[in-house]
């Protein structure tokens, strides 16, 4: 494996849109949110490794749940686990962990991404992760991978790309916000617009220079710790400084400034399962037409569900379509799957109703 090959693994959402199973405490990164036997972050980790030394791959997380990535993932050693003592957007923890790999090996590529995705083939993932370190190595780039559009989403970012560009690897015109449904179409129909999947790679070099260049201030305010990052000192350096730095994505603070921004059409099958909604997609529905996880059913006139337990239990359905059945200890929730963007306000609801420990 080449040792110059890095990772940064984006570990520290809590994921409130899958409630009641994701809460503050356990979020669903942490769980086997599709029953494979596998949570999401080791699945994650698992898919890096093939490509990127497993030393060299390292957790991004709220110091919170530090105890939670070292016992899913014993192979990994705590110098690996870059702790935030607050949560800041993507941007400050990414320089942070950029500058923390760059004084470790000035020639490093890396590769950052959410630990919560998932993905289909992962020999192509790897190609085309490969593909980008190359391109990278190479030349002072920003990277991402985009999805080639299904439908119309309404719910992602849009990559706007170079139209005349023949090569895999294709110039960035411009990021685009999350559109409306006939923005969405319109996208898709002039046939040079990926999603967004917050999948990036660059050399060390390029990203603390992207951030020197863009965000002179967010680039001081870490480099200051340049001396501390890899001993005994970071930790004192980080919990005193980092609460202090600018709430930002790395989507604003670089990627929309840049110029030598790139993106590479992503040949996998890829789904952010970032609703119940997108896991019932990726499961694909039953001879019943439920998705169904960990539950046994005896369902009548119900379809198109998402229904999920704990410990095998029994459920049984009649009547009811296109609804979030999950039960979890001492939350049923029972909602529609076509309000499922509401889940968050609802869970602030409970939450003032019943108390935080319920979320």
């Amino acid at each position: 494996m080449n040792k110059n090959y890095y990772a940064i693994l984006m570990a520290g959402g809590v994921g409130s849109r899958f409630w009641p199973v994701s809460t503050q405490d356990f979020p669903k990164q942490f769980h086997d949110m599709l029953g494979t036997g596998d949570t999401l972050i080791q699945k994650t980790f698992q898919r890096l490794s093939h490509l990127i030394p497993k030393e060299n791959i390292y957790i991004l997380t709220n110091e919170r749940y530090n105890d939670l990535v070292l016992e899913q993932l014993p192979e990994v050693t705590q110098k690996q686990v870059v702790l935030e003592p607050a949560m800041r957007n993507t941007a400050p923890c990414i320089l942070y962990a950029s500058l923390k790999i760059q004084k470790e090996n000035s020639d490093a590529v890396m590769i950052v991404a959410p630990s919560d995705h998932w993905i289909e083939d992962e020999a192509t993932f790897s190609k085309n992760v490969e593909q980008a370190f190359e391109f990278c190595a190479d030349n002072d780039a920003l990277m991402t991978l985009g999805i080639q559009p299904t439908f119309p989403n309404t719910g992602y970012g849009y990559i706007e790309f170079d139209k005349d560009a023949s090569n895999d690897i294709k110039s960035v015109n411009q990021f685009r916000e999350k559109p409306d449904y006939e923005t969405a179409k319109s996208f898709i129909a002039q046939g040079n617009f990926l999603w967004n999947a917050g999948i990036f790679m660059w050399s060390a070099k390029s990203v603390v220079k992207a951030f020197e260049s863009n965000q002179p201030e967010l680039y001081k305010h870490f480099e200051a710790g340049i001396s501390a990052y890899n001993t005994e000192a970071e930790e004192a350096f980080i919990k005193e400084n980092y609460p202090l730095a600018e709430n930002i994505s790395v989507d604003y603070a670089i990627m929309e400034k840049s110029k030598n921004v790139y993106v590479i059409a992503a040949e996998f099958d890829w789904n952010d399962l970032g609703t119940w909604g997108s896991l019932y997609d990726k499961l694909g529905a039953n001879d019943n037409g439920n998705a169904v996880v960990n539950a046994r059913t005896l369902v009548e006139d119900a379809s198109g569900n998402m229904i999920r337990t704990k410990n095998n239990k029994i459920v049984v359905v009649d009547g009811l379509n296109d609804y979030i059945v999950v039960d979890k200890e001492d939350v049923l929730l029972i909602y529609p799957k076509s309000k499922e963007q509401d889940i968050k306000k609802v869970l602030q609801k409970v939450k003032d109703k019943f108390g935080e420990q319920y979320g």
